[in-house]
This record gives C-alpha cells, structure tokens and sequence, in this order.
C-alpha cells in the first residue's frame, strides 16, 4: 500500500525549518529564494491589502502596493532572531499601505510640502501621545517638532482635506441612512477610552506575537480563523494566545481599578 505525502502544516517545525533555509538563502542573494518566499507569502499580503479596498482604491493598486511592501519584508528580516516572520511583515505591509492611502486620497489639492507638514505633525502627535499618555497640545507638538505653533495649527487644517466624504453618501452601508444622520449622536463608549489608557503599558509590554495577535483580532476585526491563515499557525494556537493574553490584561485592569 502506498503512503501519500503530506505538506508540513506551516506551525510545525519542519515548515519554520524550510522557511528558515529560504531565508539564510535569500540573504545570500539567492533570488530564487528570495521569490520563493513572497510566493509562499503573498496570500497573506493580499488578504491585508483587501482590507482597505473600502477606501475606494483599486483592490489591483492595493495588492501591487502590499506585494512591494512585502518584498521588502523578505528582504529586511532577519531569521536569526527567532521571531516569526509574519510578526514583522504584517507592520512593515500594513505601513506601505497608509502611506500609499496618505499620499493618494486627498480630497482637495493641497501643496506637498503641506502634506509633508500633516504627516510630521501626525508622527509627532503619535509619539508625543505614547510619551504622556495623553493627546498633546499644538503647543506641546509644535515645541517637540522645533516649529511654530501656527504651523501646527496650519496642518491641522490642511489634514480636513484628506479623505473627505460627503454628509450625504450612506452611513455604514445604509441607503436609507446617510452619514450626516449620525451626526451629534451620543457616545456612549467614553469609559472605554480610560480603559485604554490604563491598558496601554501592559500592552506594549506583551511579546511582539500577541500584540500582533491583539492588533488583528480587535483592530482589524479578523477572525480567529484569518489570524491563523495570516500568522502561519493554528487557530487552536490563536485562541489559546488570545485567552491568556485577555486574561492578563482583565488582571491587570482589576488591580489597577482596586488600586
């Protein structure tokens, strides 16, 4: 009786052992390697370029942008430090495309030496905000990046240029709904943000793994099934990451709260 082969599963060792080969290959300038990889690859950068094609982009301009930023994935990683790959990827893709989206969905013309301003401002209000744990002042921003106030300010308007909608497209999907409807609702999620802030430490003190895990789950709003196709492992693993990283943070917001 014959025995039929069967593929690695992409959790077990034999498959990271492949992966790893590739990679020592590929850093050797084998570009056989190299491509080899993307191939292998390229069913998860196209499944996180998909997600943005309701921006309005093309879903072919979305995936060639997410295929160029997982090239270069391949070609930066470094296997040697034991993380897994898609730990890596999923940022360095997901970065490609928002600056792609940031560079191609202005509203209205505005000059680019602004748009270089909107972003600086952005990555600063970012760092600034994970520094004090707080949202920062134009002041505050505009002393961090070296500038004048008014400059911050400047940006900020030029920032309501990008990505408009109109008040009068559906809300959500709705046809009979529109999104001005939704305008001055309550939010009645406000506790939430506090909750956020007092997470945040614990969060970015978790492994690279379940962070990435975390950002897909309930970011992303993927499935326990699609992190498991993303992250190359079961979903039997997944939920088990999920478990015990939300019981460690559950923990660390009932002594926070008791504190």
């Amino acid at each position: 009786m014959s025995t039929a082969t069967v593929a690695p599963r992409p959790d077990s060792a034999q498959y990271r052992g492949a992966d790893s080969h590739l990679f020592e290959r590929s850093a050797g300038g084998d570009a056989h390697a190299r491509d080899e990889l993307v191939s292998r690859f390229l069913p998860m950068a196209r499944r996180l370029a998909l997600r943005y094609r309701r921006r309005g982009e093309p879903a072919d301009d979305l995936v060639q942008v997410a295929s160029l930023g997982l090239v270069k994935a391949v070609e930066r990683f470094d296997h040697r430090r034991g993380a897994p790959f898609p730990s890596y990827a999923i940022p360095t893709i997901d970065g490609e495309l928002k600056r792609f989206l940031r560079d191609t969905s202005w509203a209205a013309h505005v000059p680019q030496r602004m748009r270089e301003r909107v972003f600086e401002v952005e990555r600063a209000t970012e760092r600034l905000r994970r520094t004090l744990g707080r949202s920062p002042t134009s002041a505050e921003v505009a002393e961090h990046m070296g500038v004048e106030v008014t400059e911050v300010l400047e940006a900020g308007e030029a920032a309501t240029a990008y990505g408009a909608l109109s008040l009068d497209a559906p809300a959500h999907g709705e046809d009979d709904l529109s999104r001005a409807d939704g305008l001055g609702a309550e939010e009645a999620r406000y506790d939430l943000v506090e909750y956020g802030a007092m997470l945040a430490p614990a969060i970015r003190a978790l492994p690279a793994r379940q962070r990435v895990i975390l950002h897909l789950r309930f970011t992303e709003d993927m499935t326990q099934s699609e992190i498991a196709h993303v992250m190359g492992i079961s979903q039997m693993h997944v939920s088990r990451m999920l478990r015990q990283t939300l019981a460690r943070l559950r923990e660390v917001a009932r002594v926070r709260a008791a504190a």
